[in-house]
């Protein structure tokens, strides 16, 4: 079926190339004689168009899941040709670093390499593969065993689904057999911040690409204070980092939040307010219940006024209040966005069209023991992007996986996470003494990846274990106890359906199987159990 379908695409590009030099005004027998003939090295060969007419497997967005799913897709044929239509003037390459281990590189030509060392000491680089990996656009339809190509700094501006094609916005034309839409997301603005005006908006940051990195990374040489506004996991990481920069620099480094606490949305707020510690620990003023009234240009400096009459004067801003997802395509395409998470709303298998599937941050899929969601993490971008590679090539499997994700504040206190963390639902914790090896440092040397999704799959524990209720009851969390490891349960219904691993790695298959499971547990302690936490 492979070999028929190659066979079909072949004859597709003769017929595109006969009609493109038609309409250069070149007869067919004209070009027939120019295509066919080695004996006359005179002849001018017309060049190869940059971009392509035509691409069996078309994906629109170069990111995590863009590249996921190409590689997904030669996986299962290998003679596939894929094409990258990205905006990014980068080749495909993971952000996780952007915000984690690139600001703790002592190389002071970092912005340059993007290579970093992970907390394990080796080295590796932000880009998942060499530009030898990929082959030239130009070239994909011609080459015998296929490939994956990368139109850089070009964007999809419409879709035609009936017709199979897309525009760019040079006004190129792409043809598709099957297309991944993976377009991921813009960071959110503040809406007070967009009404401040353009002396204030040249000096914000909204942190998304590797420009964004470099941007700030020089910024942060510079000025002598910079803001971050929001309290999640990307403005909480970039303040440690930052913090930790700004001991050895000078710099202050300011963190303001509308919640209690740091990642006061996800943990619980005895662990909340204990990360909000951490974070100061690490040389960042932390400013929560703080709500921006205005933003305004005050001398050389910003002038930040609060709701609550405080005020901040800071040379800088960094916005990381989240992701919107890019959907713009949705009204050309006729796909359906849906009203509750955004994102292109897709069915179990991802598909939201017969021959269109929908990846990672953009896509919106049902959750069978968690319901409709939309995820923003590396991991699901990861195993979302597989998925629909695969599906792309006839799998026809449905998105079971349940996602992690993780968050390092350095390289001493991390998490990782999986299902449904919302501090607004019931939690239970247990927590246990740590000891050296209970650190994103000591987890990455023992698993040999920093990049902690890139070793997870959908890896699941075979079968659990829990002892009956056991006559001691659960302990409380003490406000000021010292949270060395431990698991947090998020219950629903009596029913475990999210669980943070706060200084546990290497333990997601377990949690995996919980929620999976869905079952009431009677003693949560003894579920806990589980993780070997008690371990010393």
């Amino acid at each position: 079926m492979l070999q028929e379908d190659q066979d079909r695409y072949m004859d597709r590009i003769v017929l595109m190339e006969k009609r493109r030099q038609q309409q250069e005004g070149k007869p067919p027998a004209e070009a027939d004689a120019t295509s066919q003939s080695t004996a006359a090295p005179e002849t001018e060969v017309s060049p190869r168009p940059e971009c392509p007419s035509h691409a069996p497997f078309l994906l629109i967005g170069g990111g995590t899941a863009a590249f996921a799913a190409a590689r997904s897709i030669r996986a299962r044929d290998p003679g596939a040709r894929v094409l990258i239509v990205s905006e990014d003037p980068e080749l495909p390459y993971m952000r996780p670093p952007l915000s984690k281990e690139l600001w703790f590189s002592e190389d002071p030509d970092v912005t340059e390499t993007l290579r970093f060392k992970q907390w394990n000491g080796k080295e590796r680089s932000i880009y998942f593969q060499p530009p030898s990996f990929y082959v030239p656009a130009r070239d994909l339809p011609y080459i015998e065993n296929g490939g994956v190509a990368v139109l850089s700094g070009r964007k999809v501006v419409h879709m035609d689904v009936r017709g199979n094609v897309v525009k760019l916005d040079d006004g190129s034309e792409i043809s598709y057999d099957k297309c991944l839409i993976a377009t991921g997301g813009s960071p959110r603005n503040l809406p007070v911040i967009e009404r401040a005006g353009k002396e204030v908006l040249q000096r914000l940051t909204l942190f998304r690409k590797i420009d964004d990195f470099r941007s700030l990374e020089k910024i942060s040489r510079e000025v002598k204070s910079i803001t971050i506004i929001g309290g999640g996991f990307l403005g909480s990481e970039l303040a440690c980092a930052l913090g930790r920069k700004a001991q050895s620099k000078g710099l202050e480094v300011i963190q303001m939040f509308p919640e209690n606490g740091n990642m006061g949305k996800v943990l619980p707020e005895y662990l909340s307010n204990w990360t909000t510690d951490k974070v100061r620990r690490e040389g960042v003023n932390v400013m929560p219940n703080a709500v921006v009234k205005s933003v305004s240009v005050s001398g050389s400096r910003l002038l930040i006024k609060l709701k609550d009459g405080r005020k901040v004067e800071t040379d800088h801003l960094v916005a990381a209040v989240g992701l919107e997802p890019s959907v713009e395509l949705a009204k050309s395409a006729g796909l359906e966005v849906d009203s509750d998470f955004g994102g292109f709303r897709v069915n179990a298998e991802l598909q939201a069209r017969s021959n269109i599937w929908v990846a990672g941050d953009a896509a919106c899929f049902y959750d069978i023991k968690l319901g409709r969601r939309r995820v923003e993490h590396h991991d699901h971008a990861v195993v979302s992007g597989r998925l629909a590679g695969e599906n792309m090539t006839g799998a026809a499997k449905p998105y079971w996986h349940q996602s992690m994700f993780w968050s390092d504040l350095g390289p001493e206190v991390g998490y990782e996470a999986i299902g449904l963390v919302d501090s607004s639902l019931p939690t239970v914790g247990v927590f246990a003494k740590a000891t050296a090896k209970d650190t994103p440092k000591s987890a990455t040397e023992q698993s040999g990846t920093g990049i902690r999704s890139e070793s997870e799959t959908e890896t699941e524990a075979s079968e659990l274990k829990v002892s009956a209720a056991s006559p001691n009851s659960l302990q409380v969390p003490q406000q000021g106890e010292d949270y060395g490891k431990g698991v947090v349960f998020y219950l629903r219904d009596k029913v475990v359906v999210g669980i943070v691993l706060w200084n546990i790695f290497n333990r997601m298959p377990i949690a995996r199987k919980i929620i999976k499971d869905g079952e009431e547990h009677t003693d949560l302690n003894e579920v806990a159990k589980l993780f070997n936490i008690h371990e010393e």
